[in-house]
């Protein structure tokens, strides 16, 4: 089931990625889609925040992957926006399938689109919409 929720400021979008953060477990795939400067990139360090990480959480755009380890649970956390048009072995090379094959921890993915090839179904969908005035996210949870 996929529930609409309307995220009026920042401290919104905090709330929703810690909620979604305190329910995920190791081995958890999470697709987080939104335009630039929708707010994934807050979505994500509040995620972080409630699986305890205490490192800054930044996005991966150019390092592709980031690992953090300090939090009750590992997250992994990929950007694929610069992955749209590689092949499987140039994706392989990167660490993309090790990233989607690693079952002892929390794996978060940006920008899913760009590689939906090579995807398996994800626990989670969260799109972040962003018309300029509104912002309002798509969440859907596997049963």
């Amino acid at each position: 089931m996929t529930k609409i929720l309307t995220l009026p400021d920042e401290a919104a979008t905090r709330a929703l990625a810690a909620s979604v953060g305190a329910q995920l477990q190791a081995g958890d795939l999470v697709y987080l889609s939104g335009e630039l400067g929708a707010g994934k990139t807050t979505f994500a360090q509040e995620l972080a925040r409630a699986l305890g990480i205490k490192e800054d959480v930044t996005s991966p755009t150019f390092t592709l992957i980031l690992e953090y380890e300090s939090g009750r649970l590992p997250l992994l956390h990929c950007d694929a926006y610069r992955l749209e048009d590689l092949g499987s072995g140039e994706l392989a090379d990167a660490g993309f399938f090790d990233f989607l094959e690693r079952r002892d921890a929390v794996r978060l993915l940006e920008w899913p689109e760009m590689v939906a090839n090579f995807l398996t179904a994800p626990n989670w969908k969260i799109e972040i919409l962003f018309d300029g005035e509104a912002r309002r996210a798509s969440v859907w949870k596997s049963d």
